[in-house]
Order: structure tokens, then C-alpha cells, then sequence
């Protein structure tokens, strides 16, 4: 099971968020997400779990308890949604389509 981690403290370490998590169960992984640019934690992250079960526990238990200083948020994460492909615009070019929707018969 895929768990979310919010309102880490920015100072937490893959390998804390890690140790405290396998009070619950087997980690198989343990990903903080980071800034791009100045590699900063973002202050969450997602915890995988091989079982179900162990996760649950893990989500129940520590939903609202206290990491460096701070309530952490847990529960299951969402399936990442696929991104759908754009639909902008309606009809492109020809008539009736774009900024110029009456033809080109501009009167000034």
C-alpha cells in the first residue's frame, strides 16, 4: 500500500521517515519529495508498504502523532491520476474557430 506523509518537518531524512514507519511493517521504499531547484523538502513524501494490513495499522496510528516537532498528516495516497490529453480551443482555424470568429469582415 502507497501511504502519504504530510507537514514533515524540512529537516527529515528518508532514512528517519523510514525507521519510524517499520514500527509497523516492512518499508520497501521511502520517497520525501523535493524542490527541483534548491533540493529542499516540500514537507511531504509517500511510505510503500508490502502489507495491507501493517499499512493501515501504520496510517491509524500515526495520523495526527508528532514527528521533530510537528503533527504529521497519514492516510492512504490517492492513485496518481493520468494526465488527460488537452482539448483547448474547440475548432482551429476556418471559420468560426479562434480569436477572429467573424470572418475576417472587421469593421473600424
Amino acid at each position: 500500500m502507497n501511504i502519504f506523509v504530510g507537514s514533515l518537518p524540512f529537516s527529515v531524512k528518508e532514512t528517519e521517515l523510514k525507521e519510524f514507519f517499520e514500527e509497523y511493517g516492512e518499508v520497501t521504499s521511502v520517497k520525501i519529495i523535493t524542490d527541483k531547484f534548491s533540493g529542499r523538502s516540500k514537507g511531504f513524501g509517500f511510505i510503500e508498504m508490502t502489507d495491507d494490513e501493517s499499512a493501515q495499522k501504520a496510517i491509524n496510528e500515526l495520523n495526527g502523532s508528532e514527528l521533530g516537532g510537528r503533527k504529521i498528516v497519514v492516510n492512504k495516497a490517492e492513485e496518481k491520476k493520468e494526465r488527460g490529453e488537452y482539448r483547448g480551443g474547440g475548432n482551429r482555424g476556418g471559420s468560426g474557430g479562434g480569436y477572429n470568429r467573424e470572418g475576417g469582415n472587421r469593421r473600424f
